[in-house]
């Protein structure tokens, strides 16, 4: 007789993990963002390009990467697989903020520090295979916090929820959740800081 608590654990920790995915997490920020901090016609014009640059392009190469056998799953959670992952969407981003750059003359913070995270797991990839579903959280946690420090604080819960759920679904283990939640808080508290020092100029 199979374990309906177990079966419970295991398909709650999948939706968790599934929905609070990276890119969906920062997705939910963007939205929230640009609704309440711009106006209607700047909001869209700093949507679409993150949307284009960035966001459909990773989707469409980790759908296009799983279909052809290249990666095992949409978490790409093969360490092996991971650096091609890495350097892939760390173009993406360059490419975004060299756009941003010469759009704007300004770079972007949030998508600045978001690039340093990718290049920081890139580089901790090497060593130990950080969870990006737990350092994007975390990082989303201290983007909400800069604008509502509640909104932060509930998100940082979201955050250890869904690195549990990677242990939980075998996808990582304590340690990698911990690296991942490391990474991402030392670079959120640097993003925290720069984000203050700017909004006081």
């Amino acid at each position: 007789m199979p374990n309906t608590k177990n079966s419970t654990v295991i398909n709650l920790s999948r939706f968790i993990s599934n929905f609070f995915n990276p890119i969906v997490s920062l997705l939910i920020y963007f939205i929230y963002s640009s609704i309440y901090f711009f106006e209607p016609g700047s909001s869209v014009n700093r949507f679409i390009p993150i949307l284009l640059l960035i966001i459909l392009p990773i989707v469409i190469w980790l759908i296009w990467n799983v279909k052809k056998g290249n990666y095992t799953n949409l978490d790409v959670s093969n360490r092996q697989q991971r650096k091609g992952f890495y350097f892939f969407i760390s173009g993406v981003f360059f490419l975004y903020l060299s756009y941003d750059y010469l759009r704007n003359g300004t770079l972007d913070l949030v998508m600045l520090f978001l690039f340093i995270l990718l290049l920081a797991l890139q580089l901790s990839n090497y060593f130990v295979k950080s969870s990006m579903h737990t350092a994007f959280n975390v990082y989303v946690a201290a983007l909400f916090f800069f604008r509502e420090p509640l909104l932060g604080f509930a998100w940082l819960l979201i955050a250890a929820l869904v690195g549990i759920t990677r242990v939980v679904l075998g996808r990582h283990t304590v340690k990698e959740v911990c690296m991942g939640a490391t990474i991402a808080a030392l670079v959120s508290f640097i993003y925290l800081y720069a984000a203050i020092q700017n909004f006081n100029l």
